[in-house]
């Protein structure tokens, strides 16, 4: 199929690549058109993994048809990506490495990051997430650096990045402006999670991933942590310890009538009111002079 020139959002993207062969290919496709890969290679100067690999990373971008429903050039949505990174030729690696400026910037911070030379599988696992997940180098740097400030004092591990990088490549952070969006909605999360940790009296270990989600799915209803605070004291008033299931239909109920602030539900359930003084009995302070008057003309 014949393919218009690049315009800008799409030059901007095979720039963000930064990978000679994608770029090379898409502009033989906007030229040519097909999808004979065989001749592309061979008018290319390729070998048919290169230009394979070309392919698949287009489409990967969303800048080739997925399918016949995929979205027309410039619409297309960007596939998620598999849930294992493809496996890599050593001599790719070695390649690209000594010719790809921004990747050998990424291997470097990678190494001061992780405080080590990187092993065969760390940085076959790193060009994968540069590669197939299309991140872009100054993108992938800010993620380095993030998993650093979330790993609680540990270096993170190869693993644990690519675990995060799926995560960013899944919400299409593609631009350092959508990674420090992330990284600050991120952090503030991770102090949300810390006050009402606190709240619910827990301390001197870590909230568990189950914990984790309720409380993340409770700040996502809209709650705040004062209605949080509250419907933990009803849930251990009413069942004497912190049982997260009770305490989750407590905030469900409230989320199913719009009540997300404790004035919100003490307005609707209405305020325990104190009991009406005993007849005879005054709240005033006692008035001492006038006691003294009285005991004087006794």
């Amino acid at each position: 199929m014949q393919r218009c020139l690049p315009d800008n959002s799409t030059a901007d993207a095979l720039i963000a690549a930064h990978d000679g062969d994608v770029a090379l290919l898409y502009i033989y496709l906007c030229r040519r058109g097909g999808d004979d890969l065989e001749q592309a290679a061979r008018e290319l100067c390729r070998t048919m993994g290169e230009i394979s690999a070309a392919w698949e990373k287009l489409q990967r971008m969303g800048l080739l048809p997925v399918g016949e429903a995929a979205a027309p050039l410039g619409q297309a949505v960007r596939p998620a990506p598999a849930e294992e990174l493809p496996e890599y030729e050593t001599e790719d690696l070695l390649r690209r490495s000594k010719e790809d400026a921004g990747f050998y910037a990424i291997v470097a911070e990678a190494q001061k990051v992780l405080g080590h030379v990187l092993s065969s599988s760390d940085l076959k696992r790193l060009f994968g997430i540069y590669d197939y997940l299309a991140l872009p180098p100054e993108v992938i740097l800010m993620l380095l650096n993030h998993c650093v400030s979330i790993s609680q004092g540990r270096r993170p591990s190869m693993r644990f990045i690519e675990k995060e990088a799926y995560t960013w490549a899944n919400r299409e952070i593609m631009s350092m402006e959508q990674a420090e969006e992330y990284i600050r909605s991120s952090r503030q999360r991770r102090e949300d999670l810390g006050r009402i940790k606190e709240s619910l009296g827990i301390r001197g270990r870590e909230l568990t991933a189950t914990e984790q989600k309720y409380i993340s799915s409770w700040l996502d209803m809209g709650f705040g942590e004062d209605c949080i605070a509250l419907a933990y004291d009803r849930t251990v008033t009413n069942t004497g310890a912190l049982k997260w299931n009770y305490m989750n239909k407590i905030l469900l109920s409230w989320n199913e009538k719009k009540l997300y602030s404790r004035a919100q539900v003490e307005e609707k359930e209405g305020r325990r009111k104190a009991a009406p003084p005993r007849p005879g009995v005054s709240d005033k302070p006692i008035d001492m002079e006038a006691l003294r008057a009285i005991v004087d003309k006794m």
